[in-house]
């Protein structure tokens, strides 16, 4: 019996929207959990007590999400997996693009040239340590190094989260290394202003802000520290870290040339792991996307309505994301991971305290 085309063609198109009606269903309970989780967090997170301690609504949703992950999602993991891991992969990445949006170009000049090196220097410095301690001196494997640096380096939690496609890290690395950017940038936000109030830095309230802004974790971290100075170092602090944070594109690009020149971590584990290519470079395009994002806001076209409910998208989206990582991530996982993560953690923290103040000291002699 012959069969038009046209029914054929009709026939397909009904099976096709009945296969994304069904992988839409699939998805629906993971993503209203996580999109539970994210909100009440961001609710949370305005709370005086928790800004003033440096808990953004990303810390705040992948500690709420560790704890639901430990004790009640393990009786509806079943419903909730597909959409909890659409949440931690693909909005991730959504999430990364529209950070874009909290970037200009022109914050570069407002720091000027000290400002860009003095970031670039403590990034570089910070990575290399991380991964030459990491790697070489407590034996942990690459990607938890790198997910450490990465966060140490660049910007906390986001940092982690933007690394984590590159390497393919697995939920426990990820929660570890985001764990410690919590525990030492909360340190770093009562140890900085101390320092200054001693008059152990030596340097005026504006140098403070560059310091703080290249050297602590977390954005949140950065302004509670500066705002216990004065106006004047938390505006500048801001503008650095917004620097450093912009750094993290050509750090993902680099990153993942670097990783397709070395055999990956399976790379022994079986034959089908043999199969892999050892070689292949995973380019991060939403590391592009999210320059071209801050570039179209470096333009000032769109209306600052639109920019400000992207930011707010952008922060519902990493939080859900923040959510889904934290139910995927068992204590026990993070216990087998040893005291060896929290020591590499700890020198980072030291070397960005010391050596960040001496990169800090050094530039601004060598550039005035």
């Amino acid at each position: 019996m012959f069969t038009p085309p046209s029914a054929v063609l009709a026939e397909s198109r009904r099976c096709a929207d009945i296969g994304l009606a069904d992988r839409a269903m699939k998805l629906l309970p993971g993503l209203a959990l996580s999109a539970t989780v994210a909100a009440i967090s961001i609710l949370s997170g305005r709370f005086d007590w928790l800004q003033s301690h440096g808990l953004s609504p990303l810390t705040i949703a992948i500690m709420l999400g560790i704890v639901l992950g430990n004790t009640l999602f393990a009786r509806i993991a079943p419903d909730c997996d597909a959409g909890v891991a659409f949440s931690k992969q693909k909005l991730l990445r959504i999430g990364i693009v529209l950070y874009g949006f909290r970037l200009t170009f022109q914050d570069i000049g407002h720091v000027g040239f000290a400002g860009v090196a003095i970031d670039a220097l403590v990034l570089t410095s910070t990575f290399a340590l991380a991964m030459l301690l990491g790697t070489r001196v407590f034996k942990l494997d690459r990607d938890s190094a790198i997910l450490i640096g990465a966060g140490s380096s660049i910007c906390g939690a986001a940092a982690v989260m933007a690394t984590e496609p590159v390497v393919r890290g697995r939920s426990e690395q990820v929660a570890v290394a985001v764990s410690t950017v919590v525990v030492f940038g909360t340190l770093g936000m009562f140890l900085y202003p101390l320092l200054y109030r001693l008059n152990l830095l030596g340097i005026s309230p504006s140098a403070f802000g560059i310091y703080a802004g290249s050297t602590i974790h977390e954005v949140a971290q950065v302004v509670a520290a500066a705002n216990a100075i004065n106006p004047e170092a938390a505006n500048t602090a801001v503008i650095a870290k917004m620097v450093r944070v912009m750094m993290l594109a050509p750090f993902l690009i680099a990153l993942s040339a670097y990783l397709s020149t070395k055999k990956g971590p399976g790379a022994h584990q079986g034959a089908a792991a043999l199969r892999r290519p050892a070689n292949r470079l995973a380019i991060p395009w939403f590391a592009f996307v999210f320059i071209a994002v801050a570039g179209l806001n470096s333009m000032s076209v769109l209306p600052s309505p639109a920019v400000n409910w992207a930011i707010a998208v952008d922060t519902f989206l990493l939080a859900m994301a923040m959510a889904a990582l934290g139910l995927t991530t068992h204590v026990s996982a993070i216990r087998r991971a040893g005291v060896k993560p929290l020591i590499l953690a700890t020198l980072l923290f030291v070397w960005l305290v010391v050596g960040g103040a001496a990169i800090n000291h050094g530039v601004a002699a060598l550039l005035h």
